[in-house]
């Protein structure tokens, strides 16, 4: 009997190959966490996988960055002209710095939301071939937009004097709400990205929602243009205090520990209280909690459905 050559030989895979491929599905957070600390090379390598084709792949190169802020701006400003005109008041000189400041924000969550959903299914290729925690799929994709994040920044620091606003030491607030607003992002990314490869319908879901967030969060409106009860519910929304707390660190100038109000057409309107820093806080810790967790029962699955 003829024996056939190795290279047309198939063999079934066998129980060790599968748990090569297969995360163990009952791990602790601290467990988790520390499998990604090892794999920080890989994270590393995503990470400016995304940035190269985002930018060098591109005609516009790192203007990409500056392009989704100043749309927002320019949206916003043609918004609240609108608004003035019909109500007969004057827009703000403030306006534009507000509207500049609160653009970063929400452009790194919509943008970074958007490709973390896909994560998963971009890289599909690689799910259940090689041995990696795949939560660094997601977490590339949001970290990798931190990159347009601080081109952003750099941006608007440079333009608000021109604007006539000086920056205060409160400024410094800034980056512990991009902090968190950084890990909130990371644990809606992970559980978005997970249920887009179970439910692939999920990204369009995302797509919508971040189309009509811009209306319900405080980008084109502000909580003094809504009155007392709708801007408290406006400023209860999850993204809320990350961008309403840069626009009043950076733009008014304030102290997130004191409360700050503004006039509004019915009178005073509190803009800020400190409980929504730890209204943020919060949000980002159980945000990037659950997220590891859902994430991690689900990518035992992952193989199977990629």
């Amino acid at each position: 009997m003829s024996i056939p050559p190795a290279s047309s030989t198939v063999l079934p895979p066998t129980d060790v190959e599968e748990s090569a491929y297969t995360p163990r599905k009952r791990v602790s957070t601290a467990r988790i966490v520390a499998e990604l600390w090892e794999a920080r090379d890989l994270v590393v390598q995503f990470i400016l996988r995304d940035i190269t084709v985002r930018y060098t792949q591109a005609v516009m190169g790192f203007a990409w960055a500056l392009l989704m802020p100043v749309l927002i701006v320019g949206a916003g400003l043609v918004f609240r002209i609108v608004i003035a005109n019909l109500s007969g008041t004057e827009s703000q000189s403030s306006g534009v710095a507000s509207l500049l400041v609160k653009a970063l924000p929400w452009s790194f969550f919509s943008v970074a939301l958007s490709t973390a959903t896909q994560s998963i299914l971009a890289y599909a290729n690689l799910i259940g071939k090689v041995k990696f925690p795949r939560e660094s799929l997601p977490l590339a994709s949001v970290v990798g937009q931190g990159t347009d994040l601080a081109v952003g920044s750099v941006f608007v620091a440079i333009l608000m004097p021109f604007l006539g606003f000086s920056l205060t030491w409160n400024i410094l607030w800034a980056l512990p709400l991009l902090a968190m607003l950084i890990a909130f992002t990371v644990g809606c990314g992970l559980m978005l990205s997970c249920a887009n490869l179970f439910y692939r319908d999920v990204k369009y879901i995302v797509q919508v929602l971040l189309n009509f967030g811009v209306f319900a969060t405080p980008v084109f409106f502000e909580p003094q243009m809504l009155g007392a009860k709708f801007g408290a519910i406006m400023l209860s929304l999850p993204l809320s205090p990350f961008i309403q707390g840069m626009d009043v660190a950076v733009v008014r100038g304030h102290n997130l520990l004191q409360p700050l109000s503004m006039p509004g057409s019915k009178g005073l309107v509190e803009v800020w209280s400190p409980w929504m820093l730890g209204y943020a806080a919060t949000l980002s810790v159980v945000a990037l909690y659950v997220g590891l967790r859902i994430f991690r029962r689900g990518s035992a699955h992952f193989a199977e459905m990629a």
